[in-house]
């Protein structure tokens, strides 16, 4: 579940990140440009009061050769100024007059002039209409040729008579927004960090509750009925939620250790008065010719019933003891086990087969023995006189196995899905001696111990069983 919230969860942060990034870095290169007209405006409007200074002449200027010598002269200042600002700051500049076909009254460098269209030219027009320039396209750091051109009008008795034009480099204010840009990847990237540390903390403190519930459900439903979850973090909803687990887990195992004790009962108050039943129908079978066949057939059903409640009692007791579990030889059982039940074989005409290496697990040796016997029983009760019974025990990975394979006649696809229910019986297999709870017992032994059991085909032919334990030992419920 963490691996589905936690993408979710950085997807949204870094989609607000930069939802606040883009204005804020689009904010920061609008600044550094707005800087940078705001000082050319500055220095255009310096440049229009030295040209207006240019076009004036003073009272006491009354010969044309005296007028145009003070005028010549301001000029020349106005062009020192100019040629002096593109020096220090390489900005070109100039002067141009409206009226005599953009002839410079002073302009730096030499071939600076204003061109037949384009940016400047639109700046220099609308500053012919005594307003200055508006704001230039904003400049991005990756436009290496990008210029902001400011022009400002030269206005002498309310006419325009000239026009400053600058037009400034971007590579230094480009630079700027870059760092500028910098600062808040770095800043993005730090908050995007301190997001994921907090989404790992935040998602680790709601989901670890319901892991734990997750692997108590798993080990209730594997049989360990004393597992609870313990409600001690997460939200309170969840901690809600592991109380109510705990009770319908105590609800449970009650009804559960009810049912039980209820067949262990049962089948223990029943046995005597069936050992009363079968005695007296012993003694009136004395009474009765030889041979009779309705004392038989009444003999032959009171063992069956006899049988059924052992069985009945074997299962209470392996759901409700208790594993004692041991690091054991599995092969060592199994072989001992196969020898057990070697002469009952010879006696069918079965050939039992055993490959029991030495391989280790942690098992319940008394509760292994009989989920085992129960299996080889079951195998030779349905395995023709001639055919053969293998038992194998294999180690792989984290678990060593105890594979029974017989030649019977085997089931359908169906009835696989059905073995180990209780009094299940195949309806091919009718007429074959068994209570149907025997695989039901050998499946209860085994789970109490961290174990399985598993049924497949055995081709070509049969039935192939699988008794797996564990090789480490299991967390106690």
């Amino acid at each position: 579940m963490r691996a589905r919230l936690l993408p979710l969860l950085i997807v949204l942060m870094a989609g607000v990140l930069l939802a606040l990034g883009f204005p804020l870095a689009v904010s920061v290169a609008s600044a550094q440009q707005q800087k940078v007209v705001v000082d050319r405006i500055d220095d255009t409007a310096r440049f229009a009061s030295l040209a207006q200074f240019v076009t004036t002449r003073s009272a006491g200027e009354t010969s044309t050769e005296s007028g145009e010598a003070v005028t010549d002269e301001r000029r020349q200042t106005l062009q020192k100024e100019l040629a002096r600002y593109h020096d220090v700051y390489g900005i070109r500049a100039g002067v141009f007059y409206r009226d005599l076909g953009l002839r410079p009254m002073g302009r730096a460098p030499a071939a600076f002039q204003v061109p037949a269209s384009g940016q400047m030219r639109a700046a220099f027009d609308e500053a012919l209409f005594s307003r200055g320039s508006h704001d230039p396209p904003q400049v991005w750091p990756w436009q290496a040729k990008g210029r902001i051109v400011v022009a400002s009008p030269v206005i002498r008795d309310g006419d325009v008579v000239a026009v400053v034009v600058t037009d400034s480099p971007t590579g230094a204010m480009r630079a700027k927004t870059l760092r500028g840009w910098l600062i808040i990847v770095v800043g993005e990237v730090a908050a995007m960090l301190l997001a994921v540390s907090a989404a790992l903390r935040l998602t680790g403190w709601v989901l670890r509750p319901v892991r734990v519930l997750d692997a108590t459900t798993h080990d209730i439903a594997t049989g360990r009925l004393k597992s609870r979850v313990a409600a001690a973090g997460g939200p309170p909803e969840l901690r809600r939620l592991a109380r109510s687990f705990n009770e319908m887990a105590d609800n449970v195992e009650d009804v559960l250790e009810q049912q039980r004790a209820f067949v262990a009962d049962a089948s223990h108050q029943l046995r005597n008065p069936l050992a009363a039943l079968m005695l007296r129908i012993e003694v009136l079978s004395y009474e009765l010719p030889e041979g009779n066949e309705e004392i038989a057939s009444v003999q032959a059903e009171g063992k069956r019933l006899a049988r059924v409640l052992d069985d009945l009692l074997d299962l209470a007791l392996a759901e409700h003891a208790a594993a004692d579990l041991q690091l054991t030889d599995i092969g060592e059982l199994a072989a001992e086990r196969v020898e057990a039940w070697r002469l009952l074989a010879q006696d069918k005409g079965v050939r039992l087969v055993a490959d029991c290496p030495a391989a280790t697990g942690w098992a319940d040796p008394v509760a292994l023995s009989s989920a085992l016997d129960a299996v080889v029983d079951n195998a030779l009760k349905f395995t023709p006189q001639g055919q053969e019974v293998r038992v194998t025990v294999t180690a792989n990975g984290q678990s060593t196995a105890v594979e029974v394979a017989d030649r019977g006649p085997g089931l359908r696809e169906e009835e696989l899905a059905r073995i180990g229910d209780r009094f299940w019986r195949s309806g091919q297999h009718q007429n074959i001696k068994g209570s149907g709870l025997g695989l039901s017992i050998s499946r209860a032994l085994l789970t109490a111990g961290g174990g399985s059991i598993a049924y497949a085909h055995h081709e070509p032919h049969g039935l192939k069983v699988t008794l797996r334990v564990p090789r480490s030992r299991p967390a106690r419920g």
